[in-house]
């Protein structure tokens, strides 16, 4: 089952005019693995392959349907009237044509249901993958898949680290929390606003 991409670059966090810099801290992620190894990704692929089934099902009967017809065409075709037979030919290409338009809808239908699922799935990868970046310094976060990044050192692979963080921050969110490291943006001011004067930081 294929899914659709994150983004083509899966985030920026800080521009800078190169990336040829020797401060830039670059990572890449593959979303497709994350996708189908975060806990609600596999939940959503496994309903997904349900309904999918389920719709395979009407179609497998639709061809078993057509598939006899045209068995009884052949075997009577000697014994019909040419008017006879183009009726019958008719008809079979009427149901070819049926079917046709009800896989190409259920296609449809699918590729909606796997975006809406997937949307949320997506959304809170974005909003881990933010926080691996600013808590970590990293500059960009790319995508790999089959046409992108070629190679890379293994250390800048920061999949296990986002499904990890992902089914963590999913945790917390169905007990109604947030994780210590969403909550770290709000730490800095708390903690300036109790300091002693002229302790402050950077």
């Amino acid at each position: 089952m294929r899914f659709t991409a994150l983004i083509a670059a899966v985030l920026a966090v800080i521009a800078v005019p190169s990336l040829a810099a020797a401060d830039e801290k670059i990572g890449y992620v593959d979303v497709q693995r994350a996708l189908n190894e975060v806990e609600d990704g596999r939940a959503a692929k496994a309903k997904l392959k349900k309904e999918f089934d389920e719709k395979q099902k009407v179609l497998d009967e639709k061809q078993t349907e057509l598939q006899v017809m045209q068995e009884d065409l052949k075997k009577q075709e000697m014994m019909l009237s040419p008017e006879a037979k183009q009726e019958k030919l008719n008809d079979l290409q009427k149901r070819m044509m049926e079917m046709q338009q009800i896989y190409m809808g259920l296609q449809k239908d699918l590729t909606t249901r796997e975006a809406e699922m997937t949307k949320g799935i997506f959304d809170r990868m974005n909003r881990v993958l933010v926080t691996i970046a600013e808590d970590e310094g990293y500059t960009i976060i790319l995508e790999r898949n089959e046409s992108s990044i070629l190679y890379a050192r293994g250390s800048m692979d920061l999949t296990n680290e986002l499904i990890r963080k992902y089914n963590k921050l999913l945790e917390a969110e169905k007990k109604g929390g947030t994780p210590a490291a969403e909550k770290k943006g709000k730490k800095p001011a708390e903690k300036k606003k109790d300091a002693a004067p002229g302790s402050g930081s950077n």
